[in-house]
């Protein structure tokens, strides 16, 4: 016999580990985003004040060709940092998604499980129907499943253009930093 009691106090504390489980990732993420500001805002503050000193010396007609290198290698560690700040997200989101995918599996478990128990309790004759919601249901799970692998694999597709668009903005500014800080012939 199903006791109605039991599988609600169970339900509540599958409830409230969820809920918790949600918070602990969005508070992993919150402090893990707000170290990334915090230590890019005291690189920033440190590089500046390092800046400003390299701009006063040397040659005037020097001047430039330091700005130029300096606005490169800004570039460059902003585009460090949108990298860094997409890494913290996407671990984040895949996280999320795990708990999501967990969860649906969970409560695929327990249809499952309600419906083998309303089967063995339904009335002679009604196989067909509790066959045909079993059959309704691995469709679901397939459907679900067929929809969760394309959006992995949109992730994927996301994080390797990313990647990429990083890597070749990385060295556009390296090649142009290159060529501005080099004396024309």
């Amino acid at each position: 016999m199903v006791n109605p009691q039991a599988q609600f106090s169970q339900a509540a504390l599958h409830g409230v580990d969820t809920a918790m489980r949600l918070t602990q990732i969005g508070l992993n993420s919150a402090e893990r985003l707000f170290k990334l500001q915090f230590q890019a805002g005291r690189a920033l503050l440190e590089e500046h004040v390092r800046n400003l000193h390299s701009l006063t010396e040397g040659a005037p007609q020097e001047l430039p060709a330091r700005i130029n290198t300096l606005a490169a290698q800004t570039l460059e560690q902003m585009v460090n940092h949108s990298r860094n700040t997409y890494e913290v997200l996407s671990a984040t989101q895949n996280e999320l998604t795990q708990l999501v995918e967990d969860q649906f599996s969970q409560l695929n478990r327990t249809v499952i499980s309600s419906i083998d128990v309303l089967a063995k309790n339904a009335p002679a004759g009604s196989d067909a129907a509790v066959n045909a919601l079993k059959s309704s249901l691995a469709a679901s799970a397939a459907a679900v499943n067929s929809i969760t692998k394309a959006a992995h694999q949109v992730a994927e597709f996301t994080e390797t253009s990313v990647k990429a668009a990083t890597a070749a903005t990385a060295d556009a500014v390296k090649t142009a930093a290159h060529k501005a800080s080099t004396p024309a012939a």
